[in-house]
């Protein structure tokens, strides 16, 4: 097994996000906290509007129980978030953009003691509290629950007994590319650990980063660059509501971004494919982030050329992150997600019986295990039976290890395609596809075929302007792959459909969705 990174010894310990947050505030207590749009709190006023919500939770009994949260990217979603788990309660982050029908077997899995809401779903979010029995329904909107109403309270305090290490934190549920979404249970020493190794290998530097997140705060890696990193950090970050490239290429200049969180390719490649772009100030960044879906070698090279600032890729799960990173300080390789993160084991086992370490240079399932990943899914004990074993949580992801114990992600175990008893991962295929010039984004998935079982299917998005024929991008694959792997159909799309977190849907564009 290649050793992981070390540990930064200079980083602060906490127990909790929350005493990260009065330790912010009591140090660096008039520095902007957190932007959004033209609204924005220093460490001070971030403390003072938490504990004030926090009290406010307290009066309903939520100790021991959970807080739902259905709003969209804002200064107020984290407030809810850090005010509900200040009162010793379990914050639990969903996707506002679900219908009904979908939010309503998440609600009835975390049964929250309250809903929080803002203006947009509000509506939704009272209906689905009556049928699914939730008692308490906060709105965050001009009239009721506003910022205004804790920022300016010199008296407001956090309630004591804060929380502990070891009481729940947050439920963040599983993006749903391999079946229903499950709620992996956090408790709050894994986001300290995530925290501690995470920033040990992107230190962005204590009380100076200018962090911009596009990332959605329901998905562990919005919340992780929102929240946890930045508080922990003593950073100040800016949250783009919804990702729309004009308004991010605006915030780099506006704010003086010094680090990006960015996130999936689809993310990096929005940036690129917009006008503004190549005439964007980008001379204050310094990192550059990416996970949830692989960049491209043509992404990473480019974006570098481009801006002047290289993307570094990491990867983690909403059961915990960060699994592997690559550093800042050491090698960049391009097209992995680099060694193991502090504190983190990292094995690739056969996949079949899952129990065998394969060696260097092959193939394998990775499975991990560390301070920062969960132990168990919500109300799923066979799910939590099937994907925690003997304490190392099977990943679904296949890898191969290189020389230096740096991680390459082949694919996902369940996303391989069977071409004739050939094994297809369609990452390759995905990379010879971005490859050619007229290619924004793709993405290979399986096709029926009644003579090998299964065939490749490209799904393929155009850069704007640009033009390109079926048979031209089958024949640039037949020049780069062995036969087998070739896609036989090329569909093309404006653009290719996304998850909730941001990542190409390949179950929606098999039709399993």
């Amino acid at each position: 097994m290649p050793d992981s990174l070390p540990f930064d010894p200079s980083l602060p310990a906490y127990p909790t996000i929350i005493h990260a947050l009065a330790d912010s505030a009591e140090r660096v207590p008039d520095q902007p906290a957190i932007w959004c749009e033209e609204n924005g709190l220093t460490y001070r006023e971030y403390l003072r509007c938490v504990a004030g919500y926090a009290r406010g939770l307290a009066e309903y009994g939520v100790a021991g129980k959970r807080v739902a949260l259905l709003m969209t990217n804002s200064i107020e979603v984290t407030v809810a978030s850090l005010g509900a788990q200040a009162a010793r309660a379990q914050s639990a982050p969903m996707n506002a953009a679900y219908p009904a029908a979908g939010l309503e077997p998440l609600l009835r899995d975390v049964d929250p003691a309250v809903l929080v809401c803002d203006a947009g779903s509000v509506a939704m979010g009272r209906e689905l509290a009556a049928r699914v029995g939730i008692p308490h329904v906060d709105l965050f909107a001009p009239g009721e629950l506003t910022l205004d109403l804790w920022r300016n309270d010199d008296s407001l305090t956090l309630p004591e007994p804060l929380p502990g290490a070891e009481d729940p934190s947050l439920i963040f549920f599983t993006g749903g590319t391999t079946g229903v979404p499950k709620g992996a249970f956090h408790i709050h020493s894994n986001d300290m650990a995530f925290a501690r190794s995470v920033c040990s290998v992107w230190n962005y530097g204590r009380d100076r980063a200018r962090v911009l997140d596009v990332a959605p705060i329901f998905h562990i890696w919005g919340y992780c660059n929102i929240v946890v990193s930045p508080i922990y950090m003593g950073a100040t970050v800016d949250v783009v509501r919804q990702y729309k490239p004009e308004i991010v290429l605006r915030r780099f200049e506006e704010k003086k971004i010094t680090v990006f969180a960015g996130g999936p390719a689809a993310l990096y490649v929005g940036l690129r494919a917009h006008e503004r772009y190549k005439d964007t100030d980008f001379s204050n960044l310094e990192y550059c982030l990416a996970g949830g879906s692989a960049c491209s070698d043509a992404l990473l090279r480019g974006w570098k050329e481009e801006t002047g600032c290289a993307i570094y890729e990491g990867w983690g799960m909403s059961e915990g992150a960060p699994i592997n990173s690559n550093p800042f300080v050491g090698a960049n390789k391009v097209g992995s997600v680099g060694p193991n993160s502090p504190g983190t084991e990292v094995e690739l086992v056969d996949l079949e019986t899952g129990t065998t370490v394969v060696p260097t240079g092959e193939r394998g399932e990775v499975r991990v295990r560390g301070p920062q990943f969960i132990t168990s899914y919500l109300n799923r004990p066979d799910e939590t039976a099937a994907t925690i074993r003997d304490g190392w949580l099977y990943t679904g992801d296949i890898g191969r290890f290189d020389e230096d114990g740096y991680l390459y992600l082949v694919d996902r175990k369940k996303e391989m395609i069977l071409v004739g008893g050939y094994n297809v991962y369609p990452r390759e295929v995905d990379e010879v596809l971005a490859s050619h010039p007229a290619v924004m984004e793709a993405a290979a998935v399986s096709l029926p075929d009644e003579f090998r079982g299964e065939t490749v299917r490209a799904c393929v998005a155009l850069k704007p302007g640009a033009q390109a024929t079926a048979d031209e991008l089958i024949a640039w694959c037949a020049e780069k792959l062995v036969k087998y792997k070739v896609p036989t159909v090329v569909d093309f799309y404006e653009a290719l459909p996304k998850s909730g977190a941001g990542k190409i849907d390949k179950l929606s564009l098999r039709g399993l969705r």
